[in-house]
Parts: C-alpha cells; structure tokens; sequence
C-alpha cells in the first residue's frame, strides 16, 4: 500500500510540474501520465484524487504555504517544491485520510527523489511548521473540502 501510494503521488507530481510548467490541459495531461500499462487501477486513481484535488486548489494552499514560509517568495520557489508542498498540505488539510507524520515522510521522499539538495530540508522545515499549525491549516482548507 504504502509503496503504490508513494508511486501515485510521484505521478501526481509529475502531472502538477507539467501543468505548472506548459499550457497543457488538465486531462490531457492526466491522461497522458495514465498510460502506464503496469499502473494498477489503485495507483491511478490515487494519482488522480491528488491530483483533482490540488490542481484547482492551488491558490488556496500558495498562501497556506506563503503564511508558512513567508521568507520564500512563491514566484521564486522550484515547481517541483512548491508542488510537493501543496500535495502534502492538500493531502494534510483536505483530505485527512493520510497520518500527518506518514504525509511528512512521504514529501521528503519525493523531495529527495525530484528536488534539489536542498528540497528535502527545506519541505520537512515547511511541513514541520504547519503539522505545529494543523487545526489552524484545516480551518482555513475546510472550504475545499467535498460536502459530505
């Protein structure tokens, strides 16, 4: 489980760098991703859930991030953190399914694996700040959340 979660958030990122750094669509660009034949229907939807879920959220949880590490312009943050970041806090903040320390973890994997030599730092410090701010983060989410 934890291995084709970690694989569904991996191609969540990739699908959230390519929208950030293209003018593709959406879809295409799910779809394009989704190709994978070895993908089990786990992964996918995993995948897709994250990223449905952030893609139009992302300027809801640019600021939570901005409110968090205010010392790091957004403008001038990599895609790859930046995205790593917002799955995390939409993963933490909206969906709630996920322990908080598991989704920690899991970020500063992803940050090791597509960032920098800094990323991983950098996104547990960020991460770190806002599981210290968690009930406030989840206020300020609740709007995206789906009616239940």
């Amino acid at each position: 489980m934890v291995k084709a979660r970690r694989k569904a958030r991996a191609i969540a990122l990739q699908v959230l760098y390519e929208l950030d750094c293209t003018r593709h669509e959406l879809e295409d660009t799910l779809a394009h991703h989704s190709e994978d034949l070895t993908l089990d229907a786990g992964v996918q939807d995993f995948a897709r859930t994250l990223v449905l879920g952030v893609w139009p959220a992302r300027n809801r949880l640019d600021r939570a991030i901005h409110k968090q590490a205010p010392q790091w312009p957004l403008r001038e943050m990599a895609s790859i953190d930046l995205n790593i970041l917002r799955i995390a806090l939409w993963e933490v903040g909206v969906q709630q399914t996920t322990p908080v320390k598991v989704i920690i973890n899991e970020a500063v994997e992803l940050a090791k694996k597509y960032g920098s030599d800094s990323t991983a730092k950098f996104v547990n410090g960020v991460l770190g700040s806002i599981a210290d701010n968690l009930t406030a983060l989840r206020a300020e989410l609740a709007v995206l959340a789906p009616a239940a």
